[in-house]
């Protein structure tokens, strides 16, 4: 892999204290990722972008190598772009597609609304961000089931009771029973000939156990990420590569929105508030 140095204009003098770490980094940017030799190629990991890459492989190819270092092999890319449809619904509803409609109404920029969308969208209790739990806890079930603990014995170590519903991070969906996303990334995946790893086999094991005494199944969270185990990603590459997985969502209601005239979408009254705050005060009277 070609290693590449980007000349800078350093930094002014350090202050004193053992600044060798920086010193050692003064004025360069040292990269394995890429960069642009002006009149030879742009780099990518080794690749030469415009020769090896642009017509060869797709945005999500190269998005995966970006992230990873690794050009993935097709198929991987067609899943992820499938994914990515799952996880973008034009619907205003969804609390990040709602910044995309707002921002529309208000005549913001469409970077601004995708931006602001998809930051509201990470968070550790759902979007992307909820990614790192839900493989760090497939990844740690696995290793317990192959020292010898059922599906069950897993399940209950994050039962607060015996009779209590398991906490899992990839299990339960807070608005709707099942994830019909599940069953059309089963589907892909099928239509793509990739096979079930014991990550994704046990994740449907215990599925079935909370199907069976909870009534909850697996969400498309916990699918993914048992999925992307079997392929040999890491929890954080899985966060970084579906950091902007809500983005086409956002553009959908965004773009909706500001076609409409200013200010149409979602309109409210005072009234229409439900305030259950501290009452008004009485304000001293006017002098």
């Amino acid at each position: 892999m070609k290693k590449i140095t980007l000349l800078m204009k350093p930094p002014g003098n350090n202050m004193g204290v053992d600044t060798s770490f920086w010193d050692s980094l003064r004025g360069r940017i040292l990269t394995k990722r890429g960069g642009w030799i002006i009149g030879e190629a742009v780099y990518n990991c080794g690749y030469s972008m415009l020769d090896d890459l642009v017509g060869s492989t797709t945005f999500f190819q190269v998005l995966i190598l970006n992230v990873t270092g690794r050009l993935p092999e097709r198929r991987i890319a067609d899943w992820f772009e499938a994914l990515f449809i799952c996880l973008s619904w034009p619907d205003a509803r969804v609390w990040c597609n709602q910044i995309g409609s707002l921002a529309g109404t208000l005549r913001c920029s469409p970077v601004a609304a995708v931006c602001s969308g998809t930051l509201a969208s990470d968070s550790n209790m759902y979007g992307p961000g909820t990614l790192l739990a839900a493989t760090n806890f497939i990844s740690e079930a696995l290793e317990m089931h192959k020292n010898g603990l059922s599906a069950e014995e897993i399940i209950s170590k994050h039962q607060r009771r015996p009779t209590s519903p398991p906490n899992i991070v990839g299990y339960g969906r807070p608005v709707a029973k099942g994830d019909e996303r599940v069953a059309a990334m089963l589907r892909t995946a099928k239509q793509l000939d990739f096979g079930k790893g014991d990550h994704l086999k046990l994740a449907l094991e215990l599925e079935a156990v909370i199907g069976e005494k909870f009534n909850e199944s697996m969400n498309l969270a916990g699918y993914l990420t048992a999925f992307l185990c079997d392929l040999g990603f890491n929890a954080t590459e899985i966060y970084r590569i579906s950091s902007m997985m809500v983005n086409s969502g956002v553009h959908a209601c965004y773009a909706e929105a500001a076609d409409n005239p200013p200010e149409a979408f979602f309109p409210l009254q005072c009234n229409d508030i439900d305030y259950q705050g501290i009452a008004p005060r009485p304000l001293p009277a006017r002098e």
